[in-house]
């Protein structure tokens, strides 16, 4: 019950990553606003996680969103301890296909989600004088290129780049900001990405997600619970003196 008594924000929690994140939170004695812009996916995850866990619908992409779910939020648990930014979208395209409105969607959801997200919650952080957690998420795509993945390495490596800012600037708040870089992480999403790979390398539905979970020196994929230990690490008083750093939890596919 290492969290008990805390508050949690999730972004992109109905499913998926922000969902095992929720769990986890609440078997650590947290309350839960599981923030999605499918409302109703996010209310059937609430309900099934119990009385721990609210639904607020949140579009990162658009402010009013992001400030009327925050106060939601507030307004049902009386103050928010703990951030976790994890909704963000994936694409693929060589750099001559990159069409600039998925470029401005990317980086909007991606990167823009997480800085005003967290711009929200530090305001309200700060104005309530106790401090608290934000933890963003990047990704092993945002510590180097890849060949069709331009876009996307670009918003994560501005992900953990703003974790650095944010942290650097928040900590004297009390508010520590770090983030987690996952590998590949097996789960509904794969299927598009492997489409993706599928359409440009030529390659059988199913061939890249099995070439990449061999690759992990761990010797599979990634689950989503690999990563809940993480996160509830970084929320809890035990990393109080962990300020601006990406922790790559990917099965040892890259070392930092």
């Amino acid at each position: 019950m290492r969290l008990a008594g805390k508050t949690a924000l999730i972004t992109g929690a109905a499913r998926g990553i922000g969902r095992a994140f929720a769990e986890a939170y609440i078997r650590e004695g947290a309350r839960v606003a599981i923030a999605d812009i499918d409302l109703d996916r996010a209310r059937t995850s609430a309900k099934e996680l119990g009385d721990s866990a609210i639904a607020v619908r949140m579009d990162v992409a658009d402010q009013t969103s992001i400030d009327t779910a925050v106060a939601e939020v507030i307004a049902e648990f009386g103050g928010i301890d703990i951030l976790i930014n994890n909704a963000a979208l994936f694409s693929a395209a060589p750099i001559v296909e990159i069409e600039r409105r998925d470029y401005a969607r990317l980086f909007d959801i991606n990167v823009g989600g997480t800085l005003f997200t967290m711009q929200a919650v530090a305001r309200h952080m700060i104005e309530r004088g106790k401090g608290g957690k934000i933890i963003n998420m990047a990704s092993q795509a945002g510590r180097r290129g890849e060949a069709l993945v331009a876009v996307y390495c670009a918003t994560k490596a501005a992900v953990i780049s703003l974790t650095q800012s944010a942290g650097l600037n928040l900590i004297e708040h009390g508010i520590n900001v770090n983030a987690i870089a996952p590998g590949v992480v097996d789960g509904e999403h794969w299927d598009g990405v492997d489409a993706f790979f599928a359409k440009y390398e030529g390659k059988a539905p199913g061939q890249k997600k099995r070439e990449v979970g061999a690759a992990v020196p761990f010797g599979r994929m990634g689950q989503a619970e690999d990563l809940t230990g993480m996160a509830i690490f970084l929320a809890t008083d035990e990393a109080r003196y962990i300020v601006a750093q990406t922790y790559n939890v990917d099965g040892g596919n890259w070392m930092s």
